[in-house]
């Protein structure tokens, strides 16, 4: 039975950004590679010739995420309906459509559902504080969370599915020994590493304070340009740029492979890190009774 993984994220651009290469490695390799997309990144900001043709940024980036897609390889992507809540402070934390104004356990829900019905070996989401304290990415980190862990309840969301278990979550995560040389580097290039992002809102300096385990590392080399071309459908968000100028230096220091820290199952002492996510997934048929 083919391998499938699931990743459930933010945004427009999270899929690409963080983790394209190891969605494109595994879509490359036959495995079913899957994106639930909670929001449509209605408050990235972007300059007005992005813009052009489109009702509004919604739609946009829509459209630059379903590009990414092809080039990524991914097999369906799926939005949960929810509108971008924005960085703290923004007025869009205060609308009612915005992830972070509903329940957990309703966006949970809303996850379990794909959970179960495409029964994925592997999921990933984002780290507990977001990647970098988005709040959308916290949120659907702790919706997700609690999705994988009552995915076989079978009274935790009935009209959602069937039971169903996967063997493996993990948490994308960003070595923080690269994110403390990042604050080293960055006032070289003329750069506040307490400003870092399009809007200036990302402070690094505090984010390279936060430890995760890296459990799994994936050599993404042979996908490179597939996570280029990727990034790049993102132009609205600077994916152009994802490989010119310092975030191209940053790109070739950190090297071509990507992060992650192992959730499910408990990962015990003396554990030996790992450079497959299925290193340790059974096929399917084989679990059945």
């Amino acid at each position: 039975m083919t391998k499938k993984i699931l990743a459930v994220l933010a945004h427009p651009d999270d899929e690409s950004f963080g983790l394209g290469g190891t969605l494109a490695l595994y879509a490359l390799r036959g495995y079913e590679t899957y994106y639930v997309c909670a929001t449509r990144g209605e408050e990235g900001s972007a300059d007005e010739e992005f813009l052009k043709g489109y009702k509004d940024t919604a739609e946009m980036r829509t459209d630059e995420l379903m590009r990414a897609a092809k080039h990524l390889g991914l097999k369906e992507v799926f939005f949960l309906g929810y509108r971008d809540s924005g960085m703290p402070g923004m007025d869009a934390n205060n609308h009612p459509d915005a992830q972070i104004n509903h329940p957990v356990e309703e966006v949970a829900g809303k996850v379990v559902k794909y959970i179960r019905s495409l029964k994925p070996d592997v999921v990933i989401t984002f780290d507990p504080i977001g990647g970098y304290k988005h709040p959308d990415h916290i949120h659907i980190h702790k919706a997700t969370v609690f999705a994988f862990a009552n995915a076989d309840n079978a009274s935790f969301y009935p009209e959602a599915g069937d039971p169903f278990k996967p063997q493996a979550l993990y948490f994308q995560v960003f070595p923080r020994w690269f994110l403390r040389t990042m604050t080293r580097l960055m006032p070289i290039f003329g750069k506040d590493p307490t400003k870092w992002g399009r809007n200036g809102d990302i402070n690094l300096k505090e984010l390279a304070e936060v430890e995760f385990p890296v459990h799994v590392r994936v050599n993404t080399r042979t996908v490179d340009e597939a996570k280029r071309l990727a990034s790049a459908a993102h132009a609205s968000q600077g994916g152009i740029g994802m490989r010119r100028g310092l975030m191209g230096f940053i790109t070739r220091v950190l090297g071509d492979h990507e992060d992650f820290m192992r959730a499910y199952p408990p990962v015990e002492d003396g554990f030996k890190r790992k450079r497959d996510l299925f290193d340790e997934v059974q096929p399917q048929q084989s679990l059945r009774v």
